[in-house]
């Protein structure tokens, strides 16, 4: 946006410029060829004048002098012909006057003159146009045309001065064009600094909801009022979207703390009725209820889990990979044995640290051997990968269950999201869910894929802390 509005602003001093400069370089132009052309026409004229008598009289050589000493001085060819075209008085003796009559310029303008038109002034002049300024006057007496004048100056002189004026005024455009330049630059900056100061908060803002981090305030940044104007009502919204979120957090948790003890107690009095029911039938809704509030009671300690990776701030610890990776392995080891899954893992003991939330990686690797020990068969295995790459570590868990389907992979990690093939299978679907949260708090990435030979492979990628 900033590189767009610097060149509208260019484009348009640019405009400004050209439009101002050349028509001034044009009007410079047009003068200096008029006050050349004025100059020779009353030379032109006074000659016109002094060549009467000569011509009534048949005397030339009463003007040839007058034209001779006219040449030396100004260097400016002139010559007197009589009605009939014919050369009368010329400045020099012989051809040489500077003036060629069988030129198609010199002769229109002799015709002219003849035909008792006054000069008029050409086209403008150009410095590149090297054609001398030919001025051609009528000699009238008693109001008939005898004859005329013609004067053929070279435009060398005015054609330089020209070409100083019009590097005057390039050199001036492009000043002008470099001060706005210099001025449009800062001017830029200052109106979207607050629009550059917004859109790192907006994703400040959208970092902050999904790591549960308190929401960090704009403030005013200077810029134009309406801009500092919308900081303040985006501080505003953010302070709002905080507060929401904070109550939401706090509400889930609370509830799920809250719920705990009577769940509990409903648990124990389920348990204590336990063979004082005679009734088949209430035996049955009794050990369905048992159930029930076992699988409530687990979703509300999943709930509570995502409530306190939500709320768990920005405080990340750094933690040793292969310890946290070998112990959760050695405890999800038991779990497989009476389940006749093997748990294989490799890729340890590179030494790796990573930073996450308190007991996150902890939670993760739990979360995700539960899901692959729940869905995977007696007699097969489930494989933890460790692999480091570019800074990152990769750390992925494969089962060899059912899987998903392609379209069920984006939203697997969605809260209380289930498969419809798993309803069967205990569960919240929440496991993801706080794995995922987790993973985004620490700077990671998560990522579900179906590998070749069936199963679901989840990787979850963190940063490395560096030695």
């Amino acid at each position: 946006m900033r590189v767009r509005l610097q060149a509208i602003v260019l484009t348009l001093v640019a405009a400004l410029v050209f439009g101002l400069g050349i028509p001034l370089a044009l009007s410079v132009a047009a003068s200096a060829q008029l006050d050349l052309f004025l100059d020779r026409l009353t030379d032109t004229s006074r000659f016109a004048s002094l060549a009467q008598r000569p011509l009534v009289e048949n005397r030339p050589g009463l003007i040839e002098d007058e034209l001779r000493r006219y040449t030396e001085v100004y260097d400016v060819p002139v010559m007197v012909v009589d009605q009939d075209g014919e050369i009368v008085a010329k400045a020099l003796n012989g051809p040489a006057t500077g003036i060629d009559l069988k030129s198609d310029v010199i002769a229109s303008h002799v015709q002219a003159a003849l035909a008792g038109r006054r000069s008029e002034p050409g086209p403008i002049l150009m410095p590149w146009n090297s054609e001398p300024l030919v001025i051609a006057e009528p000699i009238l007496i008693d109001g008939e045309v005898r004859g005329a004048v013609i004067t053929s100056s070279s435009t060398e002189k005015a054609r330089a001065a020209l070409l100083w004026w019009w590097l005057l005024i390039a050199a001036g455009a492009v000043l002008a064009f470099s001060l706005a330049l210099v001025v449009a630059v800062p001017v830029v900056r200052w109106i979207l600094r607050p629009v550059r100061r917004l859109d790192d908060a907006t994703g400040e803002l959208v970092a902050a909801v999904v790591s549960g981090r308190e929401v960090q305030r704009v403030g005013e940044t200077g810029g134009p009022p309406e801009l500092r104007q919308l900081e303040r009502s985006f501080d505003r919204m953010a302070a709002s979207v905080d507060e929401a979120l904070s109550a939401q957090r706090a509400f889930v948790a609370d509830a799920s703390h809250q719920l705990r003890n009577p769940l509990t107690a409903l648990k124990i009095r389920l348990g204590n009725l336990g063979g004082h029911v005679d009734d088949d039938l209430a035996a049955a809704d009794l050990e369905a209820a048992v159930v029930d509030a076992r699988r409530l009671n687990q979703i509300l300690d999943e709930l509570l889990s995502l409530a306190r990776a939500e709320a768990s701030g920005g405080e990340l610890v750094p933690v040793d990979l292969d310890e946290m990776v070998g112990a959760r392995i050695a405890d999800w080891t038991v779990v497989g044995e009476t389940r006749e899954i093997a748990l294989v893992a490799s890729g340890l003991g590179a030494g790796l640290r990573v930073l996450t939330p308190a007991r996150g990686l902890e939670v993760v690797l739990d979360a995700l051997l539960d899901n692959a020990m729940k869905f995977s068969g007696p007699g097969t295995e489930v494989r933890v990968t460790v692999t480091a790459t570019d800074g990152k570590v990769d750390i992925a868990v494969r089962d060899h269950g059912p899987g998903l389907r392609d379209e069920e992979l984006e939203r697997a990690a969605d809260r209380f999201w289930r498969s419809t093939a798993h309803q069967n299978v205990p569960g919240s679907g929440l496991g993801l869910a706080i794995v995922t949260e987790i993973t985004v708090r620490s700077g990671g990435s998560l990522r579900l894929g179906s590998p070749e030979g069936g199963g679901l492979e989840v990787t979850v990628t963190l940063p490395v802390v560096n030695p």
